[in-house]
This record gives C-alpha cells, sequence and structure tokens, in this order.
C-alpha cells in the first residue's frame, strides 16, 4: 500500500507542478501540460512523473532546454510527505471494542488522511511559489482556509479553537505589517498565518510559529554567513511557514513532546 500512496504522490506533485507554473503565468488549469520553454505540448510518455526527467537528461525532447530541478524535487518530495502522512493517520487508533468502534476508527483515518493529503497539497503550492518568486497568491490561501475550517469541523475540532487559532496566525502577522509598514512582511503571510491557525488550531499554530521563527533564522544567517544572502535580502518566509505547518500537522504532538523534555533537562 505504501508504494500506491509514494506512486500517488508522484502524481499528485506532476499536478501541483502545473499548478503552481499556471498560476504564475495566468494560464487556465485546464488543457495538456506544456514545456515552460518552447511552449510545445508534452507527449504522454514524457510526463510520467520523476521517471521522464531522467530519461530525457533533464531536458525537453522538442526544444532541448533544460528542465528545471523543481519538477523531479516537488514530485519526490510530495511522495514522500504522502507516505508519512499515511502512514501517520494509519497509526491513528481507537480502543476496538466493537464492530461500531472499528468501523469508527477506519472511518477517522481515511477522514484524518484525506485532510492531510489536500492540506498538504496547499502547502507545498504555497512554498514553491514563495520560495521561487517571493509571493503568496490569495487563490491559494483563501481556498485552502475554507476547506482547512470545514475539514477539522467535520473531524471534531471546536470551532473557537480554530477561530482562535485564525486570529493569533493572522493577527501576529497583521501586527508586524502594520508595526513595519508592510516593510518585514507581505499582506500574503497574514492569511496564510490565517490558514495555519485553521489548520492547526490555536495551541499548534504556537509551535508553527516557534518553529518557523527559529529555523528561518538559523538558514537565515547561514546564508548571509556564506555570503549567498545580505541582510538586507528578502526571505520567502512563506517557506518556512509552510514547511513548519506541514511538520506540526504530521509530528505536532511529537515535536511538542521532544521540546517539554529537552526543557526538563
Amino acid at each position: 500500500m505504501i508504494i500506491l500512496v509514494f506512486i500517488f504522490g508522484l502524481i499528485i506533485g506532476s499536478f501541483l507542478n502545473a499548478v503552481i507554473w499556471r498560476l504564475h503565468t495566468g494560464r487556465s488549469l485546464l488543457g495538456r501540460s506544456e514545456c515552460t520553454q518552447c511552449h510545445k505540448k508534452i507527449f504522454w510518455y514524457d510526463n510520467i512523473p520523476l521517471l521522464s526527467f531522467f530519461v530525457l537528461g533533464g531536458k525537453c525532447r522538442q526544444c532541448h532546454k533544460k528542465i528545471s530541478w523543481q519538477y523531479p524535487l516537488v514530485e519526490f518530495f510530495t511522495a514522500i510527505l504522502f507516505v508519512l502522512a499515511y502512514v501517520q493517520a494509519m497509526s491513528y487508533q481507537l480502543p476496538v471494542t466493537s464492530y461500531q468502534n472499528l468501523l469508527t476508527t477506519y472511518n477517522l483515518q481515511l477522514v484524518t488522511l484525506l485532510r492531510n493529503l489536500i492540506f498538504i497539497s496547499f502547502l507545498i503550492i504555497i512554498f514553491v511559489f514563495d520560495f521561487r518568486y517571493y509571493y503568496i497568491l490569495d487563490s491559494v490561501t483563501i481556498p485552502a482556509a475554507v476547506i482547512a475550517f470545514i475539514f477539522n469541523i467535520a473531524l471534531g475540532m471546536e470551532w473557537q479553537n480554530l477561530i482562535f487559532g485564525g486570529i493569533i496566525g493572522g493577527g501576529i502577522f497583521l501586527a508586524q505589517f502594520v508595526f513595519s509598514q508592510g516593510k518585514w512582511i507581505g499582506g500574503g503571510d497574514i492569511r496564510l498565518g490565517a490558514v495555519m491557525g485553521f489548520m492547526l488550531g490555536w495551541k499548534m499554530i504556537l509551535l508553527a510559529l516557534f518553529l518557523s521563527y527559529t529555523v528561518g533564522a538559523i538558514i537565515s544567517v547561514a546564508l548571509v554567513v556564506l555570503k549567498y544572502k545580505k541582510f538586507s535580502s528578502k526571505i520567502p518566509f512563506g517557506a518556512f511557514l509552510s514547511s513548519a505547518t506541514i511538520a506540526v500537522l504530521l509530528y505536532g504532538e511529537k515535536i511538542l513532546g521532544w521540546y517539554l523534555a529537552i526543557m526538563r533537562l
């Protein structure tokens, strides 16, 4: 089953690549895939996730221009994250005392898995788009916020928890936006903060924000030290926020447990 989930993740990763490119260029999400360089339609056998990139040597069959490494990397990491989400969802168990209880556990596993796969897909789009283009699209964050709220309500999370999480996430970035007059962060970060709150709830968004700022600071300083960036350089903070959200979505309780254990040392 894990192999099937991995293959499914590769397929979805290929689809996410197409969505990212079409959103960036303003093209319709419908229609066949095409080369981003020569814009010729891609044959189906040249559009097999991950495999086609290496068979073609990382170049378009028709114009022979290089294909961005974004494509195999997004496909591969989407597949890996889908497998991790599957393992995490299937590990959730209720004490089995009756057939009804067993059925409830199975349904919860499936809904949780579907929720996490959808959340991860949105977050990957946000990660790549902000990492490459330094922009977070409302056309991604607004649907993500609505879907996150609906899914979590369906899974039994209290609406107050989600609303409070959205207020914390959006409010923190709104305060930074106002204080810096838009110099530190953009409006997209505010919407992404609200999305994080709707996905995680108010307790876990605090952990996600802590991870985002900690990892972001470490990587930013490292890039400055290695002279890849300057202190004045723009940082795609949405990439750190989306990464931390995925980590907390899948392993929030474990990460929190590790942190508390370290603090007690």
